[in-house]
């Protein structure tokens, strides 16, 4: 048997038929790549592309990978099969120019069996080819952006999607720990194996073992399913993220047929609306982040690195789950929040029969759906951090009853699939309601209306925005929408709610033993909707829009004033890059509204100041969504406005907040007199020593301080690894910031930075988390926003490397690091 992650031997090109060849006299040049690759994120952006905002300008396109796969003569009588943990998308895949499977959702792990195709002594080629063409609400990226496994395996084998381990009874003395297996015979003779089953600790020490033959019939297969004991189990869950082994042999008296093998955790899972969410027997409540599955600098590919370090960064926020938006996650990423300890919702689509973009997975939901289904559960099942299983986002035809039938067969299917997990489904009882509430937009919008001699509304978008505002909480809680949805709620273990908060306290009366869960919230709104976490039982926890930033959807969280002009919509026209609404921007830099979160939930202490940039006070904001965060800075440098007003916030989890400079008061203010956990003051910029007290009862309960840079400048990078592996499929991150030589960071005085590599790596992104830019993701270089950037190596081989970063007026900088 073997398992080889095909990683590099791969080139890449725009797709070119040979009719295409032929009329041309040539096609597009092969550039070598390394796996998982987006095709997209290379790409030149398009300042007129139609639906621009939603890929963030990327233009889409036809694309195809090939690759030479040597096939020694003894494969002779194996089965050869490709698996491909996601190609986005239509996936055709040609092995020596024959067609030898496809698929057509980008996120689903399928298998294709070549064997039959290939030439056995001789050099095969594989062609992948793919497409991506306004087929989705964000920026899906295109191609192999995950892995690419070969897989050869005898004729009488175990069947890796039918490798299932569950735990239904676990205490403290013991766990039962069921392992299931699939043995399959493509043979032309019976045949009777053994089926070995071990299972071990993190220390790889054997803790229990199983042991049974299995009888194959030519062309079937069975199940062997065995029940094992482990003493003093270490269960999983967020603290202690406990991982064990279960290593599957398929044996005969030759010795070993087939073996897989999978990671697993012990631990139990309940629900129910008096006790919520129990984890192991313990009750937790999510406080969770959406997320979507592009990786910022990378585009759309998942490597485990990338994953490691999001989770990682989204779990020191103070996160303890979050929601894959909303598609199924990739296995690095599942694999990450199972070392890790983070709580998932997996998802299945956007969509089911009603398109929410030109050319997407409505088209084929009807023929692919079960088996899309089938792939998210099979990758996800034996992951002890998937505690939910979400078969849809905001599906407009839940509103009536033949989405209900819908919702009904999709729950069904994955209870049949997985019946070990919940099941829920990001409902928006607005969105169901779109019949609604489409009269009463068009009335708004005529309402927003300019006078008839003026070219511009008078409002225009915010106007609607307002009155959106208004009329939502009124259709979420309308009879007409609890009797719609009903049926669709129903169906699930948990009911998911977007943007539906108004209906906790009316669903506690009247669906008492409904259990609820905020799958995606406003940012904005953090504070209201936890307070009613807290409060009802049956809430069993709040998902934010969104943990981290992500390209596309672009400027739905931007603060727009007056001034730039610059609105479309929701979002914001070329060049902005991303959304803008991550508690953690797309490098990862915490912004404000992160520790506003953290304060909210009760995991900081500390005060924390945030600062308006001086530039901006004044201005007249033209738009800021419930997605957006006010436009403010945790930095007291801003040289050269001295003497300028600022508005400030402090945010505390306190009474009163008194604010010094250079130890002398400013002012003290009450906080929440403008929003709960907060204080707000107007002062004059002079640089110093800011420091916030936060007092509870009249004593000081915590402080915290920021100090003004000197006009000192120099440029620091820090990698966050110097020792990576040389596979191709490691990363090491650089932190690039502007600073002075106390290393505080000067937000107002960016400029680019040039980055060189030296040695076996390559430059995968470098970026900064500007929301608005026309500088590409796979340059030599960025521009820093407020005073940082970061740059991401993929090491390609063995060997000594050197990144040196470069800018204007600082000294260069080197970082040495070791690919092993």
């Amino acid at each position: 048997m073997t398992r080889e992650t095909l990683t590099d031997g791969w080139s890449v090109r725009r797709r070119t038929t040979p009719f295409q060849e032929l009329a041309s006299a040539g096609a597009s040049d092969w550039t070598d790549v390394l796996v998982p690759h987006d095709a997209v994120v290379g790409l030149d952006r398009v300042p007129g592309l139609p639906h621009g905002e939603t890929t963030g300008y990327f233009p889409g396109g036809a694309f195809e990978y090939r690759r030479t796969l040597a096939v020694p003569v003894d494969w002779h009588g194996q089965q050869v099969a490709l698996e491909f943990d996601g190609v986005y998308r239509d996936a055709m895949i040609y092995v020596n120019g024959v067609l030898a499977g496809q698929h057509a959702y980008g996120y689903s792990r399928f298998t294709v069996r070549i064997d039959p195709f290939l030439n056995r002594g001789q050099d095969n080629e594989i062609r992948v080819a793919c497409r991506a063409h306004q087929d989705s609400r964000w920026y899906t990226g295109a191609g192999l952006h995950r892995d690419v496994t070969l897989v050869v395996k005898p004729a009488v084998h175990l069947v890796r999607e039918d490798v299932c381990v569950t735990t239904p009874e676990v205490d403290v003395e013991n766990a039962v720990v069921v392992v299931a297996v699939a043995a399959a015979n493509s043979s032309a003779v019976t045949v009777t194996a053994r089926v070995e089953v071990e299972l071990l600790d993190s220390s790889a020490q054997v803790v229990a073992r199983g042991s049974s033959p299995v009888t194959l019939l030519p062309g079937e297969r069975s199940v062997a399913r065995h029940r094992l004991l482990v003493a003093e189990p270490l269960v999983w869950d967020v603290e202690s993220p406990h991982l064990y082994t279960a290593r599957v042999a398929l044996t005969n008296d030759d010795g070993t047929r087939d073996q897989e093998q999978t990671e697993f955790g012990i631990r139990t899972l309940q629900v129910d609306a008096r006790r919520g969410l129990r984890v192991n027997g313990r009750t937790v409540k999510l406080r969770g982040a959406c997320v979507h599955g592009d990786n910022g600098p990378l585009g759309a590919v998942s490597l485990p690195r990338a994953e490691e370090r999001r989770i990682t960064l989204l779990k020191e926020a103070g996160f303890n789950a979050v929601r894959m938006s909303h598609h199924p996650a990739s296995e690095a990423f599942l694999a990450a929040c199972d070392r890790l300890g983070m709580l998932v919702i997996d998802e299945t689509f956007d969509m089911w029969t009603s398109s929410k973009s030109d050319f997407d997975y409505a088209f084929e939901f009807t023929q692919w759906w079960e088996r899309d289904v089938e792939a998210m559960v099979t990758r996800a099942i034996n992951h002890p951090s998937v505690i939910m299983y979400s078969i849809g986002n905001e599906i407009p035809e839940l509103g009536g009853p033949h989405g209900a039938v819908w919702s009904r067969r999709l729950a069904e299917k994955v209870r049949s699939l997985d019946p070990t997990r919940l099941v829920t489904n990001g409902v928006n009882g607005f969105v169901a309601m779109l019949d609604m509430v489409l009269p009463l937009m068009a009335a708004a919008r005529v309402e927003a209306e300019a006078p008839a001699d003026t070219a511009e509304p008078a409002g225009g978008v915010n106007t609607m925005m307002d009155a959106f505002g208004a009329m939502m909480a009124g259709i979420q809680t309308a009879p007409q929408t609890t009797e719609a949805t009903e049926e669709a709620f129903a169906v699930l273990d948990v009911a998911g709610m977007n943007y539906s908060d108004a209906r906790y306290s009316l669903d506690a009366e009247l669906f008492p033993d409904r259990v609820i869960c905020g799958t995606e919230t406003l940012a904005t709104s953090i504070d209201r909707t936890w307070d009613l976490v807290k409060a009802y039982d049956h809430v069993i926890g709040d998902f934010a829009w969104a943990g981290w930033d992500y390209l596309g959807e672009t400027g739905i969280g931007r603060v727009i004033y007056a001034d730039e002009n610059s609105t479309s919509g929701f979002s914001t026209g070329y060049p902005a890059l991303t959304a803008y609404t991550g508690d953690l921007d797309i490098i990862g830099h915490r912004r404000p509204a992160s520790y506003y979160r953290e304060i909210v939930f009760g995991l900081r202490t500390e005060p924390f100041i945030a600062v308006e940039r001086p530039d901006n006070h004044g201005r007249e904001v033209a738009m800021a969504t419930g997605w957006a965060w006010n436009d403010v800075v945790s930095s007291w440098s801003w040289h050269g406005h001295e003497g300028r007003t600022v508005g400030l916030e402090v945010y505390a989890r306190a009474d009163e907040v008194e604010l010094l400079l250079d130890g002398v008061v400013l002012d003290r203010v009450k906080v929440g007199a403008t929003r709960a956990f907060r204080a707000d003051f107007t002062v004059t910029y002079q640089p110093g020593t800011l420091t916030a007290v936060a007092f509870a009862n009249g004593v000081e309960v915590a402080r915290s301080t920021l100090r003004t840079a000197s006009d000192e400048l120099e440029l620091r990078a820090v990698a966050d690894r110097v020792d990576v592996a040389s596979d191709g499929r490691d990363l090491v991150y650089v932190s690039l910031e502007l600073t002075d030589g106390d290393g505080i960071v000067h937000p107002g005085r960016d400029r680019r930075v040039e980055i060189t590599v030296d040695g076996p790596a390559l430059l995968a992104g470098v970026a900064s988390g500007a929301p608005v830019t026309e500088e590409p993701l796979s340059g030599t270089g960025c521009t820093t926003f407020d005073g940082r950037a970061v740059a991401v190596l993929r090491a390609t081989g063995a060997g000594e490397v050197t990144v040196s970063a470069s800018t204007e007026g600082c000294r260069p900088v080197r970082i040495a690091v070791t690919a092993r």
